[in-house]
């Protein structure tokens, strides 16, 4: 499984990357995440607000920090 966290780094990204590592952790399963930081590589998936999160290459939230809660639903779905 790999996860992507769009965005060029402020705080709000940290903090999505964060909950993310720890919903990887709250479900038992292996991923990989990515920061991804370019412009043009944040555009490629159609996104336009950031922090955004990407799942197995599915937009799954732009503009907003999910819970790690709703992290792990997503990841087990």
């Amino acid at each position: 499984m790999k996860i992507e966290i769009l965005g060029v780094g402020c705080p709000k990204c940290q903090k999505l990357y964060e909950n993310a590592k720890e919903a990887v952790t709250r479900a038992g399963i292996q991923a990989e995440i990515v920061k991804v930081t370019k412009i043009a590589d944040i555009s490629n998936h159609g996104v336009m607000i950031t922090p955004a999160l990407v799942i197995d290459g599915q937009v799954k939230a732009s503009g907003k920090i999910p819970s790690s809660e709703e992290i792990v639903n997503w990841l087990k779905q």
